[in-house]
């Protein structure tokens, strides 16, 4: 009876479908003192081997993912689990036919035969053989049906479990973006790498957000815990996220914001969370983190740190205001951002693993230590230029490799995101400083014509002149100077224009009498984006516009 109750104690604590088998073939064949013990289940009219001991893994393997109906009507009967009790070889050759090579394949003599009905419904069947002949008495029929029943139970708790789990990845895996976008300010890469241990989703996410002035937002988060909600909690911060950089308020505003939507989100939800902002134009980057490891910085000769950021607490649980970083990189720097998930795998403290983290970023030059804990948590190390050349996506896979290798024993879900920079060049920045004067608009024109006309974009010539009369001319009514006018030329032929009034203009329905009103919605109108965002100084207004085809940055 100690080995009914300790199988009894195991199949409550099975989890998936073959954990469940995993206790039953354990447990049964020692109990009823059995060779053999398959467990398979039933899924769309399909029979799905769960486990098995005792019998040559070909053996049983012939009915996985075969529709039952498709098989004989005797080898149906035996994937069904009609229940049958057969004594020797010779009476399972006269009663599955189709299957009569069974037991000299398996060297099993008897067989019990047995349905898993769980709530009125087949879920699956099971086999119990034995090495010799074996007659059935009532007392060991009635065990076996009774122990089949148990197993069935937990067998439907378990199809249920999976297709929770199974929802909730789709839905985890629905909210995180399906591709990074093309930029010319960066070159990214990303993995997401579910948990194992368990069955419910977690809360890692990633987003690469193109900003204006070819500027671009690198974020990875956590929401932490596990859980359909948790997922749903993703998915609404990141779209929050996404919705407050469009705005391009600064990140300690953003931040501000975030916290907001997660303590909205009710007690016990709490998120991390690490922005870094990086601008080609002046090669600098802001970062912001709440409560998140630090990125990796790997410089263009293969050294590595982990910059000082402000310390600020998870998102929830925060007391603003946030404090925010800046630092410079070299063109062709890559930044890693991560979540706790992948440097705590294996049971690694987050120092080590962050140093584990930066070793594989950098691969040790040929006869140097390859020891993956040599990594330094905070300081420079020495790398190879190699690894500084290699793709974003090349290092994504080197990285889950040397972190995660057993991916089937995951506790935590976790996310990487890997970027590496390009500065725009000299040559596709235009600057023009200008007075707040009625001349201001003339002088504006005039440069965007010459610096146009030196970049072989005079398709474009009539539509930048008539965007830049518009915003120039706005500040010299509305605003107050000095005014500066930037064109840039990447994936499009971005406008700037910039003052010292902190007003946003916005756009207003003018009516028929109205003489003006109409600037915005004509810059609206030959735009293929515009927005405007605060400086240091006051606000800038831009518009983005498509380069004509093969024009360079196309």
């Amino acid at each position: 009876m100690s080995e009914i109750a300790e199988m009894t104690r195991a199949l409550a604590g099975a989890v998936t479908g073959h954990d469940v088998a995993d206790v039953m073939t354990a447990h049964m064949a020692s109990l009823f003192d059995a060779k053999g013990v398959g467990v398979w289940a039933h899924e769309d009219g399909r029979a799905l081997l769960m486990g098995s001991a005792g019998y040559s893994k070909e053996s049983l393997r012939r009915f996985e993912g075969v529709r039952i109906t498709e098989l004989p009507s005797s080898a149906q009967s035996f994937i069904e689990g009609t229940l049958a009790f057969v004594s020797s070889a010779e009476e399972f050759i006269a009663r599955y036919p189709a299957i009569a090579d069974l037991p000299a394949a398996t060297g099993i003599q008897a067989w019990a035969i047995l349905p898993l009905v769980a709530s009125g419904r087949t879920v699956g069947g099971a086999c119990v053989g034995y090495g010799l002949p074996h007659s059935f008495d009532s007392e060991e029929r009635t065990l076996l049906t009774a122990m089949s029943g148990m197993v069935a139970q937990a067998l439907e708790r378990a199809r249920l479990y999976d297709a929770e789990h199974r929802r909730a990845q789709e839905l985890q895996r629905g909210l995180l973006p399906r591709h990074l976008p093309t930029l010319p300010a960066v070159t990214t890469a990303a993995r997401y790498q579910p948990a194992c241990d368990g069955t419910d989703a977690g809360g890692d996410w990633y987003d690469v957000i193109p900003l204006s002035a070819e500027q671009v937002a690198l974020v990875v988060g956590d929401v932490m815990g596990h859980g359909v909600s948790e997922a749903v909690a993703m998915g609404r911060l990141r779209t929050a996220g996404r919705t407050l950089a469009d705005l391009e308020q600064p990140l300690d505003e953003l931040f501000f914001h975030l916290n907001e939507v997660v303590s909205g989100l009710g007690d016990g939800f709490y998120a991390t969370c690490l922005c870094i902002v990086y601008d080609p134009v002046s090669r600098m980057c802001q970062a912001i983190t709440a409560g998140h490891p630090p990125p990796v910085i790997l410089r263009p000769d293969g050294t590595s740190y982990f910059p000082d950021l402000p310390v600020n607490p998870p998102l929830g649980a925060a007391t603003p205001p946030f404090d925010t970083a800046e630092f410079s990189l070299p063109d062709g720097t890559t930044i890693a951002l991560y979540t706790d998930g992948l440097v705590e795998s294996g049971g690694l403290d987050i120092d080590e693993g962050m140093g584990r983290l930066a070793h594989c970023l950098r691969p040790a030059r040929s006869g140097s230590s390859s020891d993956p804990g040599s990594g330094s948590g905070s300081g420079s190390g020495s790398g190879s230029t190699e690894s500084a050349t290699e793709t974003p996506d090349a290092l994504c896979d080197r990285v889950i490799a040397g972190l995660l290798p057993d991916r089937g024993s995951l506790s935590d879900d976790s996310a990487l995101l890997v970027a590496r920079t390009h500065a725009l060049a000299a040559e596709d920045i235009s600057c023009l400083r200008l007075q707040n004067d009625p001349t201001a608009a003339g002088q504006a024109r005039r440069h965007v014509r010459a610096q146009l006309t030196a970049w072989g974009l005079d398709e474009v010539i009539m539509t930048t002149e008539l965007v830049v009369s518009e915003l120039v001319s706005n500040v010299v009514r509305h605003a107050r100077g000095p005014i500066t006018l930037r064109l840039l030329r990447g994936r499009t032929l971005v406008c700037e224009v910039a003052d010292a009034s902190p007003v946003m203009p916005r756009i207003r329905r003018a009516a028929d009498t109205d003489e003006g009103g109409r600037g915005l919605q004509l810059i609206a109108a030959v735009s293929s984006r515009w927005g405007a965002r605060y400086t240091a100084s006051g606000k800038c207004i831009w518009t983005e516009q498509p380069l004509p085809a093969g024009a360079l940055g196309a």
